[in-house]
């Protein structure tokens, strides 16, 4: 139905463009000139623009593009958001007709407390919620919130591709090895991350099952990480606490 492309803005931003040759959609543009380029050598129109938080580098470049394109801004509720917009929370159905598809839309705070993600066509934008081998800073939701809405995304099918908003792939593997050293798992995407990196090549997207084999934060019941984060009492949420907080300081 569409191909998505990455394009990279700021230091390690990835913009999502979704296209099929004619009309296009973009994921959480932060910077607008990056899209502009893109969208005029490919010829494309440029019809929807789905935000996942209030973030500057997740939205400060939808102004200039509307102005270029009377394209339909969808967005969670937040006050910041000045630019005219379709607002979406839990359960609301984005229709993509010119791309011919749907995404639902989940509700997903932690990051921020708006913060949402969109869902179909075995793709999930999740903004800066799940990352490649990681998770997005808490900077307005609780440890709960976030490790909640990790364990729901954690639930869809093995095989969901997984566009996440940062190229932090490389350095969260790095804390993850810190963690667990011996996971061969763990070993194994950090040496094919090192190597699509040196080639200039995005680590995205991810996949929920990739995701669940080396990414620390799905995988708080395991022992062993238990064991690296100092809690031994068993539950998943404080070990999620306990390795967030050493992460902010990796």
């Amino acid at each position: 139905m569409f191909e998505v492309l990455p394009i990279p803005a700021f230091r390690d931003n990835y913009i999502w463009l979704l296209h099929n040759g004619k009309q296009a959609a973009v994921v959480d543009p932060g910077d607008a000139l990056p899209v502009m380029q893109v969208l005029q050598d490919l010829g494309l129109m440029l019809d929807a623009i789905l935000i996942t938080h209030h973030h500057d580098d997740h939205v400060g470049g939808v102004a200039l593009l509307l102005e270029a394109w009377p394209a339909t801004v969808y967005a969670p509720r937040h006050a910041s958001h000045v630019f005219p917009h379709i607002l979406v929370e839990e359960g609301t159905q984005v229709l993509l007709p010119t791309l011919d598809t749907q995404f639902s839309v989940l509700a997903i705070p932690g990051h921020t407390l708006e913060h949402v993600a969109y869902y179909g066509a075995n793709c999930l934008f999740c903004g800066d919620t799940l990352f490649g081998a990681g998770c997005g800073r808490l900077f307005e939701g609780t440890p709960g919130q976030m490790f909640s809405s990790l364990q729901r995304l954690a639930t869809l099918p093995p095989a969901t591709r997984v566009y996440c908003g940062h190229e932090y792939t490389e350095r969260n593997l790095g804390f993850a090895l810190n963690l667990e050293p011996e996971n061969g798992k763990i070993i194994a995407r950090q040496l094919d991350t090192v190597e699509k990196r040196s080639k200039g090549r995005p680590t995205l997207p991810s996949t929920i099952g990739l995701e669940l084999e080396t990414n620390p934060f799905l995988r708080c019941s395991n022992a062993s990480l238990q064991d690296a984060s100092g809690i031994h009492d068993e539950d998943p949420l404080q070990v999620f606490a306990a390795i967030r907080k050493m992460r902010n300081d990796y």
